[in-house]
């Protein structure tokens, strides 16, 4: 009998053995096989940008709701061109060069940040079988790769000899580092539910009923704190004080333009995508479908809509959250920042994880 994961697992054999088999007809194997690499890259850096573009346009018309307002209507129908051309617009802005500042690492600065979000963009699984890569550390992967980035922000402010961009590095660095404390507690806390640290096991486990529902109020909690942590982790409202506008200019990259403040712009909304969908991944079931045992014909309609729509719409719910965040709550003082983490979220979350292993060891999860 065919299991759910063999009838909704996507065969890219379907797409690429054509392709290879065109290729392999007129090229050596090695030859082939670069450009396949290369054709893989372009289409993920096409997905990475138009996925960031999406989120643009839809902060900016989330932002204009809350404030009665119209939001992007000019380029394009609704407005939908807008962040294309905006995106045309800093490609061909110049890049300045300034003097007295370290040439190499304020060149090198923006790369990391958006190295660091394609590297956690490749682990994350859009359907099932629709996963750059899976490993059996592949959560564990993620949050090694999403600590990466804040290596670029500090190499950005400190590079730019520039008093407002050091301050905005040194408060980012402090922020980021003391949030991936919670963000690494909650992972674990649902990690210990899971039994695994592979994403499509911890997915599967969720077959029957999503995490958020199998750990009790533990599961809550920790759901609760990663989006608290996860906003802060993003520099986002009411948490975006590396990038202060009324105390900082524009923060860690005051001093860049073109297409190098382009990359810092992508990867900002692209760490919004990750942070939801990490959350999706680890709360709400992933790809899965949400069902409920004994209707049997609710089901079967819930797994008629394709895995990748499932993951994409949950994101998508909680970037909401998280944009509904920043459009909502004053910006907090950096001492208030930090002592919501160190004070508040940190001690929780340790009670959290104690709470979890000990729900787990009673067999108290609950499975519907």
């Amino acid at each position: 009998m065919e299991t759910l994961q063999d009838t909704h697992i996507f065969d890219f054999a379907r797409i690429t053995g054509p392709i290879h088999d065109f290729l392999m007809s007129f090229m050596p194997g090695w030859l082939t096989t670069t450009v396949e690499c290369v054709l893989i890259g372009v289409g993920l850096l096409l997905l990475y940008a138009l996925l960031a573009l999406f989120y643009i346009y839809f902060e900016r018309k989330v932002c204009a709701a809350f404030q009665c307002r119209l939001g992007p209507n000019r380029v394009g129908p609704w407005g939908l061109l807008q962040s294309f051309a905006d995106m045309f617009k800093i490609l061909i802005k110049e890049l300045i060069h300034l003097n007295h500042i370290d040439k190499f690492l304020f060149a090198l600065a923006p790369y990391l940040v958006i190295i660091a979000s394609m590297l956690c963009f490749a682990v994350l699984p859009w359907g099932d079988g629709l996963q750059i890569i899976d490993f059996n550390i592949g959560i564990f992967f993620l949050i090694a790769c999403s600590s990466i980035g804040v290596l670029g922000i500090l190499l950005a402010g400190w590079s730019s000899n520039n008093k407002f961009t050091l301050i905005g590095a040194l408060r980012s660095g402090a922020q980021m580092v003391s949030y991936e404390l919670s963000i690494g507690l909650c992972v674990v806390t649902m990690v210990c539910l899971a039994g695994s640290m592979s994403i499509t096991d911890i997915v599967l486990a969720q077959q029957n009923t999503w995490f958020i529902l199998q750990g009790h109020v533990a599961a809550v909690i920790a759901f609760i704190i990663y989006m608290i942590a996860g906003t802060a982790e993003t520099n986002r409202g009411p948490f975006d004080l590396p990038e202060a506008e009324s105390e900082l200019t524009a923060g860690y990259h005051t001093e860049y333009s073109g297409i190098h403040f382009g990359f810092f712009y992508l990867a900002e909304y692209l760490n919004l995508f990750i942070v939801s969908g990490v959350a999706t991944l680890l709360f709400f079931g992933g790809w899965m479908p949400f069902h409920i045992t004994g209707w049997d014909g609710f089901n079967m309609v819930m797994d008629c809509i394709p895995t990748p729509i499932w993951f994409i719409g949950k994101a998508i719910a909680l970037s909401f959250i998280i944009i509904w965040f920043k459009w909502t709550f004053p910006r907090l003082r950096i001492d208030q920042l930090l002592s919501l983490e160190w004070k508040y979220l940190l001690p929780i979350n340790l009670f959290n994880l104690a709470l979890m292993v000990t729900i787990i060891s009673c067999g108290l999860v609950i499975n519907f």
